[in-house]
């Protein structure tokens, strides 16, 4: 439902937190309604609910918004910068291939995108992300006539930290409290009162703009509990305009790499999908030329992008361990869902007919704002449990990795695991905190790096590391460190590296699958050869100190041993060098028991009983 302004005073006593869908193409605010309960999507002067997500850009900071900016981008498209929720988060290099066919001017930076206006000023994204949540927010102060201060804002669930981290400091930047980040799936599940549904599982098919999410919940109860999530942050209905676009730019004179031309045609071709929902035809206008667009054609080029958001629900179905025949309702989500040919497609996928009684375009945000209505009540009968959408771990010696958090798991979360020391007299722990389903590191997403310095020299081993991963209800990740011998501590909040390359998740999974095996072998030969560096070097330092202790052909059974175990360090078969770091400790057995007996005696010397029991 959505209202008109000015609202009525049911808003005035209670705590007032705002939803708000930060879309790609799209965004809404919304509030529940403080009498009926009821939630509302706020609209303009007009009566239109959506805002265009464009920007202008100016040399004196951000001008035009919303349609207002759109009717601009004609006139100047490398300075009206649409679907910028796409860049929020990363760096040039992660969506090089994406700016490279928009008109924008970017700013050489390696760290973060930034689009220049003019040889010197410059905006991130989370700066003109700042100027559409201002927007809404000013219609919700006009129209409650009161300041409004909170919000709950949406992010795909398949946003990553630094993506999150970027929407939180797009709303700081707009003065907003952002007191909360809903994942746009289980905001949808909450609009539709999925807590009726005493128990089953759901699927919540969102397709926007530009970003595209499948979620699988499970209700019971009341409790809505993402099972798993998978998706694209690079696919939705702009692709299908661009697609569309490319497929007729030859007949139409463009040429793709006429950027001001193909923004034109980018846009006729969104207005023809728009026609081609209630129409059988229609015609794509530039200028005086004009082609003739049905929907059968228009369902033929966009029948492969619709084939990737098929392969992401059926790699969320067996993360959540289920079969088609178990999700009980299908719901729609995203302006792209209008599209017949997505719905008649998600029926097929599915087996049934999905769920779009309320606006696709306005479900996200009646969402948020019912969530923000439960933190401002203080709680209520339903929880909500979201998922982390990638493991999270640390990397080892060998340069393997340790996942502390793994995939799927439900968030707010916390895990612990304990490290130790690799040398003698190591006095600090560099942490490499990384995100992924790789076996090592290099192939995984670098998070962050931070150093636990400080620490008294000690034997290798004799450290303990304590290290703590927190994600908080955003999915913010804190990572905590503490030697436990000394009481060193150090901490970091991962606001990740935006200068590293940020795979796809949809494609991380798929690199996962597609190497486990190699990646299996590979962690192996990783993690024997840093045992076999460990024992041949305490092997070499046992020979200087203890020789007199070695009995009969026992040092030349070590010493070929070691010889066999270097061997195999060179080659590429993990499981030989895991069995004769086995072999080396089975023939040195007798050696380090004496060995052992030796150090006993020693620290015992000159004790009585009861010292030594002391």
């Amino acid at each position: 439902m959505a209202i008109p302004l000015p609202l009525a005073g049911s808003f005035e006593a209670a705590e007032l937190i705002v939803g708000i869908d930060l879309g790609t193409t799209n965004s809404l605010i919304a509030l529940v309604d403080g009498d009926a309960h009821q939630p509302l999507v706020l609209t303009d002067e007009t009566g239109e609910a959506r805002l265009r997500s464009v920007v202008e850009l100016t040399p004196h900071g951000t001008g035009a918004v919303g349609l207002e900016a759109v009717r601009l981008r004609p006139h100047a498209p490398e300075r009206v910068i649409a679907s910028v929720k796409r860049y929020m988060g990363m760096a040039p290099v992660d969506v090089r291939a994406d700016l490279g066919a928009k008109p924008y001017q970017v700013a050489p930076d390696n760290a973060v995108v930034r689009f220049a206006v003019g040889p010197e000023k410059t905006f991130t994204p989370p700066e003109i992300s700042a100027a559409i949540l201002r927007n809404l927010k000013t219609r919700a102060e006009r129209a409650l006539k009161r300041p409004v201060h909170k919000a709950v804002i949406t992010v795909p669930a398949y946003f990553n930290d630094a993506q999150r981290q970027a929407t939180k400091d797009a709303g700081r930047m707009a003065r907003l409290e952002v007191v909360r980040l809903v994942n746009e799936p289980t905001a949808a599940a909450l609009a539709y009162g999925l807590n009726n549904l005493a128990a089953g599982h759901v699927a919540v098919y969102d397709l926007g703009g530009g970003t595209f999410d499948i979620s699988i919940l499970r209700v019971n109860d009341g409790v809505f509990e993402v099972l798993a999530t998978c998706g694209d942050t690079h696919l939705g209905g702009d692709d299908f305009d661009r697609a569309v676009a490319l497929m007729l730019a030859a007949e139409l004179g463009v040429e793709p790499a006429d950027k001001a031309a193909f923004a034109s045609l980018v846009v006729a071709c969104e207005q023809a999908k728009q026609q081609l929902t209630t129409a059988e035809h229609t015609d794509v206008c530039l200028g005086e030329r004009a082609v003739r667009l049905d929907r059968a054609t228009f369902e033929g080029i966009i029948a492969p992008i619709l084939a990737q958001t098929g392969r992401a629900a059926r790699q969320a179905l067996a993360d959540a361990h289920l079969d088609i025949q178990a999700i009980d309702a299908v719901v729609l989500v995203g302006g792209s869902t209008r599209t017949p040919a997505v719905q008649t497609y998600v029926a097929e996928l599915f087996g049934k007919t999905p769920r779009c009684e309320l606006n696709p375009d306005h479900v996200v945000a009646l969402g948020a704002a019912v969530q923000g209505d439960i933190l401002a009540s203080g709680g209520a009968d339903m929880l909500l449990l979201d998922v982390c959408p990638l493991s999270l771990g640390i990397e080892t010696m060998g340069g393997g990795v340790a996942k502390i958090i793994h995939r799927n798991s439900a968030i707010p979360t916390q895990a612990t695991e304990a490290f130790t020391t690799y040398a003698d007299g190591q006095t600090a722990f560099l942490l490499h905190v990384v995100q992924g389903e790789r076996e090592m590191a290099q192939d995984c997403r670098s998070l962050a790096r931070f150093k636990l310095s400080g620490m008294p020299p000690m034997p290798a081993g004799l450290a303990k590391l304590q290290v703590c991963f927190l994600i908080d209800p955003d999915g913010i990740l804190r990572v905590e460190a503490r030697e436990l011998q000394s009481g060193h501590e150090a901490a970091v909040e991962v606001k990740p590296t935006y200068g590293l390359a940020d795979a796809e998740v949809e494609a991380m999974l798929k690199a996962a699958m597609d190497h486990a095996q190699s990646d299996f072998a590979a962690r192996l030969l990783a993690d024997a050869r840093v045992e076999a560096q460990r024992i041949i070097a305490a092997t070499r330092q046992a020979f200087d100190t203890d020789a007199d202790l070695l009995k009969g052909d026992e040092a030349e059974a070590m010493i070929a041993a070691v010889a066999d175990l270097e061997a195999a360090m060179r080659g590429e078969d993990g499981m030989l060098v895991h069995d004769l770091v086995a072999e080396l400790n089975r023939v040195g057995r007798g050696f380090a028991e004496r060995r052992m007996n030796r150090a006993i005696n020693t620290a015992l010397k000159g004790r009585t009983l009861t010292q030594a029991t002391m």
